[in-house]
């Protein structure tokens, strides 16, 4: 009976939690759509989460296009098949590898960053100072960060699919001796437009969750220092779970809309 209530504490904590953050959501789009807007801290904020993720993402990106295609190669050799490399390399990074590592990897450099500046405000009271000095923390914290995410990941998975389409082709350049045009030529011959179109709409919604979770669970951090590392990690966590469910939302969506 025991084992029975902790599971139903832990479902009845994750409803709860689920409920604020919708709320905060809430607070988000309300407090966004109302002035004054905070330009200049989210012009920071944009360069800031760029700048420090972008080369983290260039080596994922790189190593990402290696991987697969020394992976998948040898494969495709047995079935003739290597000369459809290019294709379906660039297909599989462009519509779900690619944004969902990328993503993966913002939320762990981002959402965890997020979280912990955040919480280290709360708990040294810097948020309570500002709502004391007539500032509202929650449009100049919040409101630019989750912004910014939204606006800097679309790009930042832009760039690593861009480095990893040009890993794969150093590999086919050493391995088969495919020159640069070739190669991207059948790239891009391949992909279509609704194959890049799902790809950019949901990593906008990635953006968005890792910049919702890191504030949510920074913003209302608590039990001391201790809570700030908790911060980070459930951000972290929790952002890793949601990813997954929005990319699942957004494939069927996809799926359905290319049976209609």
């Amino acid at each position: 009976m025991s084992g029975i209530k902790s599971i139903e504490n832990q479902f009845n904590s994750f409803l709860k939690e689920i409920g604020e953050l919708s709320y905060f959501a809430g607070r988000y789009f309300k407090e966004a759509l109302k002035p004054p807007f905070e330009f200049k801290e989210l012009l920071r904020q944009c360069y800031s989460m760029g700048n420090r993720s972008l080369l983290l993402v260039a080596i994922t990106g790189f190593i990402i296009g290696l991987v697969l295609t020394l992976q998948t190669r040898p494969t495709l050799l047995e079935f003739g098949a290597v000369s459809w490399m290019p294709s379906m390399v660039g297909i599989s990074i462009v519509r779900e590898i690619g944004p969902m590592i990328m993503a993966l990897v913002c939320a762990g450099r981002i959402g965890s960053g997020i979280g912990a500046e955040l919480g280290s405000m709360r708990v040294t009271e810097q948020i309570d100072a500002m709502e004391v000095s007539g500032t509202n923390p929650f449009k100049y914290l919040v409101v630019t960060r989750i912004l910014a995410t939204t606006l800097m990941i679309p790009l930042l998975i832009i760039i690593g699919d861009a480095i990893a389409l040009y890993g794969s082709f150093l590999v086919e350049n050493l391995k088969g001796n495919v020159s640069f045009t070739l190669y991207f030529n059948q790239v891009f011959d391949s992909l279509e437009f609704g194959d890049i179109l799902p790809a950019t709409i949901k990593s906008f919604f990635f953006g968005f969750a890792i910049g919702l979770v890191g504030c949510f669970k920074g913003y209302y951090c608590k039990k001391g220092t201790a809570g700030v590392g908790k911060a980070a990690n459930s951000a972290v966590v929790f952002t890793s779970l949601l990813l997954f469910v929005i990319d699942f939302i957004a494939v069927f969506v996809a799926d359905i809309f290319y049976e209609l």
